[in-house]
């Protein structure tokens, strides 16, 4: 786990009146000034991010890698796969991502989002930074609808299990001064680390700051606040470990 890091203010880059809509475009979507990064990747995207069935499949595998930072062999990306801060997105071989994926690296000074070997990622799916990086390991299995936003730091190590509609949330509001909207409070991160072997089940949220041990099983629709020990059983809201493995 690494130190609390300040949130990056996207609405208020968003809405920054003396920046161009074109510079904000590409400052919050490409994460490049470059004239030729911009036109790469409004090609890519508009000619191909939708054709539907094999063809769509083989074209973005010839045409997507052009704007990622690296990617292996034999990787799929499904129809209306959405990139952001490409070039700050890698990934090992034999990746899926299915169908209307979000893959969002964007931040200042991260270094975005690192995939391994052997990962696939359930369609709906979105894997989104804050100025955070965000690291799969190989294997790890992703189910469909997750979410799993990084301010900070999320690992998730190799053969980890995460089940459909779970939240992995690696950042936070302070709500400290009551007389101050949340909103309007500083947003800062501890980071979150999911050890190998684990599986996170359906409907599960992850909050910020915690690490779940090596081989952790944790129930459905659980909500972890605190950090579970290795090969546990943890279950509810907060999640308690009920037995060990």
């Amino acid at each position: 786990m690494t130190e609390d890091r300040q949130i990056l203010d996207i609405q208020k880059n968003l809405f920054d009146e003396s920046r161009s809509s074109l510079r904000k475009y590409q400052d919050l979507v490409i994460g490049s000034r470059s004239l030729m990064a911009l036109l790469k990747y409004e090609f890519i995207i508009t000619f191909f991010s939708a054709v539907p069935g094999a063809l769509g499949l083989v074209l973005r595998r010839l045409t997507y890698p052009w704007l990622l930072g690296r990617v292996g062999r034999n990787v799929v990306f499904g129809v209306n796969t959405i990139l952001r801060h490409p070039h700050k997105i890698s990934m090992g071989d034999n990746v899926v991502v299915d169908d209307n994926c979000l893959l969002d690296a964007k931040g200042d000074s991260n270094h975005g989002i690192t995939i391994g070997s052997g990962v696939f990622i359930g369609r709906n799916s979105i894997l989104h930074c804050k100025n955070g990086d965000i690291v799969l390991g190989d294997h790890v299995n992703i189910g469909f609808n997750c979410d799993i936003t990084s301010s900070n730091y999320v690992e998730i190590g190799e053969k980890v299990l995460v089940a459909a509609y779970s939240y992995i949330v690696g950042g936070g509001h302070d709500f400290s001064l009551s007389d101050v909207a949340i909103i309007d409070q500083k947003r800062v991160a501890k980071g979150i680390k999911i050890e190998a072997n684990a599986w996170i089940g359906a409907g599960v949220t992850v909050l910020d700051g915690v690490t779940i041990g090596t081989g952790t099983v944790v129930g459905a629709g659980a909500v972890v606040t605190s950090d579970l020990p290795s090969n546990s059983i943890a279950v509810g809201a907060p999640a308690k470990v009920t037995r060990s493995r």
